[in-house]
């Protein structure tokens, strides 16, 4: 899948709240006290606002005694005010709620202060799932970018010169009274001494420890980057990646950066602005990883920590950082969920899909989370973030738009180390074979040898490991080792975590019969 996201424009924020209707506490009448004592009118409010005098001693600032006294609220309008939240959009993508109800419904009305205007929505100009966001069969790859709409705010006060008034007057008396009163407690407590007590301005100092989150998105971030892909017509997309080693190297995903591998441009943002232009130096597209080099690299490069993936733990605490939806240097944090989840996903290009036994985590991970390091709770890079599972359709074929339910992907950092180093060291992927074509299909029961392979080649190359082992077509895979193979993408995804020249053992079925079989996994050189 890819990282792009795409939503609706953000409505315009209203200037000034709406203007309150009449409260039923105004129209309560005021108690008197036990005593009996009655209590003093206030003078009647005048229509118009008195001409613009000096306050009287100690008003500024004073608050009324209580509303009814006050003379607020003022009249209600004879017309319930616009409400300017009306026909506000949800946000666009899950886990975002709209705004809260309008303050001029039938819940809002009377409501003050009026609610807050609704939360934005954030904008992701393209369409697709095929890899760091959705898992399965080819999908969009649209470029990804997100923009925050905010306009101008509508201006407030035509048709309120009354209310405006009335208001004005009712401050002004309660100002007059607050002052009375303020001015009559100073003098009565004169010969007693100030009773003013200076409140703390600090909480105290706030200590983060290594080992918590913020702590380790502290660390990590200044060695996370923002990428932009550009290919040479216009089209590209955003994504992340991290610090690989001192000389400039970055480990993303190889989708985040496609659009730029034939002459585009490519840009690398660090947390704190500095911007640098970039190179491709090696692309795995079976692997969904790539390296690419800043240019003018700067000398203090702090490589992140990679830990081991076949370590981890269901359960273990994840941190996700990345881009969503372009919104930089954001931090999720989540569990493992699972592990050996059979992935194959699509950059959305229609080439040949990638193909992982992944990392599954709960973290939030978004279109632009794609290449960005899943860290454990020290800090280690345990993968790095390449799909999740699309709500927009039901399986894990997903073409449309993606978003984070809680399944996200990564690709084990073990194999993403390995894949790496070798795009470093001779620009292209090297990967492990059994030398056999496989059915894609999902309901054979296991990875079928195929009646032929791609171009009309032979099903099981002569001479390959798979040959010199006795697999023949029509024999289905059940078993890698001890791990259950229930198709072809399981199968590739399994053998592409092993090196050239590691040995395995297969289980297969043939004519009704399980036969089990060692071999050593060759090499093939390359995407082609």
């Amino acid at each position: 899948m890819s990282t792009e996201n795409e939503g609706t424009a953000v409505p315009p924020a209203p200037s000034a709240p709406p203007v309150p209707v009449a409260s039923p506490e105004a129209s309560r009448p005021h108690p008197t006290s036990d005593a009996g004592a009655p209590t003093t009118p206030l003078p009647p409010t005048p229509s118009a606002p008195p001409p613009a005098t000096p306050p009287a001693p100690g008003a500024a600032g004073a608050a009324p005694a209580s509303a009814a006294e006050a003379g607020w609220p003022p009249p209600a309008p004879s017309a319930p005010p616009q409400d300017p939240y009306a026909g506000a959009p949800q946000a666009a993508h899950p886990g975002h709620p709209g705004g809260p109800p309008a303050g001029g419904g039938a819940d809002g009305a009377g409501a003050w202060p009026p609610p807050p205007p609704a939360t934005p929505s954030y904008a992701d100009p393209g369409a697709g799932a095929g890899t760091a966001e959705g898992v399965g069969g080819a999908g969009g790859g649209t470029d990804w970018g997100t923009t925050y709409a905010q306009h101008p705010a509508p201006k407030a006060g035509r048709g309120r010169g009354g209310l405006v008034a009335a208001v004005l007057v009712a401050a002004l008396a309660a100002g007059g009274l607050g002052g009375g009163l303020g001015y009559t407690l100073a003098k009565n407590d004169d010969t007693s001494g100030s009773t003013t007590v200076s409140a703390s301005d600090s909480g105290g100092s706030v200590k983060r420890d290594p080992g918590t989150v913020a702590g380790v998105a502290a660390k990590a971030l200044p060695s996370t980057v923002t990428i932009e892909a550009e290919s040479t017509n216009g089209e590209g997309g955003t994504g992340t990646g991290f610090v690989f080693d001192t000389q400039g190297h970055i480990v993303t995903n190889n989708h985040v950066v496609a659009d730029a591998v034939d002459g585009g441009k490519l840009t690398a943002t660090f947390p704190d602005g500095k911007k640098y232009n970039a190179e491709v130096v090696g692309h795995a597209q079976g692997y969904d990883v790539a390296v690419i080099k800043l240019k003018s690299a700067p000398s203090d490069l702090k490589p992140l920590t990679l830990g081991n993936s076949d370590k981890v733990a269901v359960g273990d605490s994840t941190i996700a950082i990345g881009a969503p939806f372009g919104l930089s240097n954001t931090v999720t944090t989540g569990i493992i969920s699972a592990k050996n989840r059979p992935v194959a996903s699509s950059d959305g290009t229609g080439s040949n899909a990638s193909y992982m036994s992944a990392l599954q985590t709960d973290a939030s991970i978004n279109p632009g989370n794609s290449g960005g390091p899943l860290l454990d709770a020290q800090g280690n890079v345990i993968g790095i973030n390449s799909a999740i599972q699309s709500a927009s359709s039901g399986g894990l074929g997903s073409t449309g738009q993606a978003g984070s339910i809680g399944l996200g992907f990564a690709i084990p950092i073990n194999q993403a180390k390995y894949v790496a180093q070798q795009l470093i060291k001779t620009g292209k992927p090297v990967y492990a074979k059994i030398g056999a074509s496989v059915s894609l299909e999902e309901s054979a029961g296991g990875a079928k040898i195929s009646d032929q392979g791609s171009g009309g080649t032979e099903a099981v190359e002569a001479g390959g490991p798979a040959a010199q082992a006795g697999l023949k077509s029509g024999d289905v895979i059940t078993k890698l080792d001890d791990r259950v193979i229930d198709s072809g993408p399981t199968l590739i995804g399994e053998i592409w975590t092993h090196k050239p020249g590691d040995k395995v053992t297969l289980t297969y079925e043939r004519g009704g019969k399980t036969h089990t079989v060692d071999l050593t996994l060759g090499s093939r050189t390359g995407d082609s």
